[in-house]
């Protein structure tokens, strides 16, 4: 396994953690405190902030900010510029608020342009569609999509519709 590649224009604090073999691009930072696993691959201009927690295998795409209180377990897809909260109430004037966590579930598949507003769970293998806003807990192997985000069908690991046959053979849960 390689070490970590980082870009030139890359900013990494020397207090973060982070895995082997992941690469890190333009312009990207990442902050005291924050952990990013092994075999991730960081696209272009994204946030990880201070406490912030990335699993192993994970692909995060250009220009997504993962803000304190989020954690995304492995195996997870981030589309670009996907957008996380961690305020319910913000104020430009106020400096004081309580974070509120969130939480992305193994092998979860987040769409381009996704919001996801703070508080929620992601359950393992959900799949969140392009531009949906999700503001409250998804299902395991859910597919949502929408405005708000709604429960359209449920996918097998691989993300064919469950009841379907699978075509990918690795993941039997047809």
């Amino acid at each position: 396994m390689s070490e970590i590649s980082v870009h030139p224009t890359a900013e990494v604090s020397d207090k973060a953690t982070v895995g082997k073999g992941t690469k890190i691009w333009h312009q990207v930072q990442v902050l005291d405190d924050a952990s990013v696993g092994e075999d991730c691959n960081i696209g272009k201009c994204v946030y990880i902030d201070t406490g912030v927690i990335v699993g192993s295998r994970v692909k995060i795409q250009n220009g997504v900010s993962l803000y304190r209180g989020v954690t995304v377990e492995s195996d997870c897809f981030i589309g670009p510029n996907a957008t996380f909260t961690n305020d319910m109430y913000p104020r430009s004037f106020s400096v004081d608020f309580a974070v509120i966590p969130t939480f992305i579930g193994r092998g979860a598949s987040i769409g381009a342009n996704a919001t996801i507003i703070c508080g929620v769970t992601i359950g393992e293998y959900a799949m969140i569609g392009a531009g949906a806003v999700v503001t409250v807990d998804v299902p395991a192997y859910a597919l949502v999509v929408g405005n708000p985000a709604r429960i359209i069908k449920y996918l097998c690991k691989c993300g064919e519709p469950k009841g379907e046959q699978c075509a990918c053979k690795v993941c039997g849960e047809a």
